[in-house]
């Protein structure tokens, strides 16, 4: 599908690169000695695509995936007022981006008429008591559908809350519980293949082989409730592969994700650029910052020597929103230490357009704004922020989506995506794995009971009581 010049979004450099910011910038003539090592990270990349690898970058050109989507989310189209997905981390993030960026902000307070009969939408990503428990209380358990999401079949979060909602549906609907049940998992293994064989699941998504979570948001993953709000998933789908036709590129200045991939490391690794602030200028992307900062931290933070704990690399991520943000943390963006790089993402048009009016004509502080829009205000503010960190020589990228839709959001997910793929060859490490995760889990594991990590349990309890001295 070609796309139009107008859908495509817009990635400005200038204001991270030295012309701008000086010293705390990066010299075009320093990109283009990096090009050697590009080159090589393309041919790299590119020899593992062509053998089956990089399988998130597979995901946009998946038709038949579409087809069993679809194929789910007619079953229970009509028949359930609500759709609750069950998971965490990259199971629940990319969701809940994509339902936040495209849909209205509103969307389950809307009468079912104007959902076009589409469910309301949860996305439980935490397993806190007090919200999940007032979930429960709110929804019609007959009426509503829970689609489990983990590949593996062992996050304790998720297996948690099908133990609870799966006996919920089991005293509701006796053996008809299952229809109200998706399983999103991995296509041969893991215990939520013993279940599905045990419990009769028909409704059934596979997690393509290499594609881990946090990669995972345009695969059953996030696409199966989006298509049961109604969101067009081949148009997000279409967005992405424009975005990977534009990521084939291998000169850096061609390419988008490999330009900024090499700005942020050289930010980082020559510049001090320890921190990686996204901050869109739209509560519709709040969510898909959340998103990148999982994406970012959970790919790039790593020893570059794994075996002796040695060489820790990666940037922090962390999320503003605008203009919000610039009444919170805007006065150490601006005074404190120079230790950030900014990725504004604007909207070049919003969904919505409202009129200030005319009123209080000689009054300084308010007559001004009368007669222009929040539209106006909010892009004035960004600009204007975006001047003042580059006058104070903190550098910046924008990306500018021309309208916030599909598209357009397929296109800033595959381009961020293949951003972090290459920013973990630059820093020599394994972008898509998170051994660091695995310590915390298997503590939790022994506190909670499970057989094979019984050794650790009395150690677990040892460290956790022994340390009472300094407890105020």
């Amino acid at each position: 599908m070609a796309q139009r010049r107008g859908l495509a979004i817009r990635v400005d450099f200038n204001n991270a690169l030295s012309m701008k910011v000086g010293n705390h910038g990066i010299a075009p003539k320093v990109v283009n000695k990096w090009q050697k090592r590009i080159d090589e990270i393309h041919a790299e990349l590119q020899w593992e695509f062509n053998r089956g690898g990089l399988a998130f970058r597979w995901l946009p050109y998946q038709k038949p995936t579409v087809t069993k989507v679809r194929d789910v989310a007619k079953k229970l189209r009509g028949k359930v007022d609500n759709f609750v997905v069950l998971g965490i981390g990259g199971s629940a993030l990319g969701n809940i981006a994509l339902q936040s960026a495209l849909k209205p902000r509103f969307y389950n307070e809307l009468p079912k008429s104007e959902r076009d009969s589409n469910p309301r939408i949860y996305i439980e990503d935490n397993i806190d008591p007090e919200c999940f428990g007032a979930l429960l209380d709110h929804i019609d358990i007959k009426k509503t559908a829970f689609n489990v999401i983990s590949k593996s079949g062992e996050t304790a979060e998720t297996m948690a809350q099908f133990l609870v909602v799966r006996q919920m549906l089991k005293d509701a609907l006796n053996e008809k519980f299952i229809k109200n049940v998706v399983i999103t998992t991995d296509p041969e293994s893991g215990y939520l293949r013993e279940i599905i064989a045990e419990d009769g699941y028909k409704n059934v998504l596979e997690i393509p082989p290499g594609v881990g979570g946090r990669f995972s948001v345009l695969s059953p993953v996030g696409l199966l409730s989006a298509e049961m709000a109604g969101i067009d998933i081949s148009r997000l789908l279409a967005g992405a592969q424009a975005m990977d036709k534009r990521c084939k590129k291998s000169n850096v200045w061609d390419n988008p994700a490999y330009l900024s991939a090499l700005v942020h490391y050289l930010a980082d690794t020559q510049n001090g650029k320890t921190i990686s602030v996204m901050w869109p200028y739209s509560d519709a992307l709040a969510r898909l910052a959340d998103w990148y900062v999982q994406l970012w931290a959970e790919s790039l933070g790593k020893f570059t020597d794994p075996e002796n704990k040695k060489g820790a690399v990666g940037q922090t991520p962390l999320k503003a929103v605008g203009a919000t943000d610039q009444h919170s943390m805007l006065q150490l963006f601006m005074e404190g230490p120079n230790d950030k790089i900014f990725t504004f993402i604007a909207a070049g048009r919003y969904r919505h357009r409202v009129m200030i009016p005319k009123a209080f004509h000689s009054l300084l502080g308010a007559g001004y704004l009368g007669g222009k829009t929040l539209n106006d205000l909010i892009q004035a503010e960004r600009r204007g922020v975006t001047l003042a960190l580059t006058e104070a020589q903190r550098p910046s990228i924008t990306v500018t989506l021309p309208v916030i839709n599909e598209h357009t959001v397929g296109q800033l997910l595959l381009l961020l995506q293949v951003q972090t793929a290459v920013a973990g060859q630059l820093y020599g490490i394994n972008a898509f794995d998170q051994p660091g995760v695995q310590a915390g889990k298997d503590l939790t594991y022994a506190q909670m009971g499970r057989r094979d990590k019984a050794s650790l349990k009395a150690e677990v309890a040892r460290k956790l009581h022994s340390d009472r001295q300094y407890i105020l």
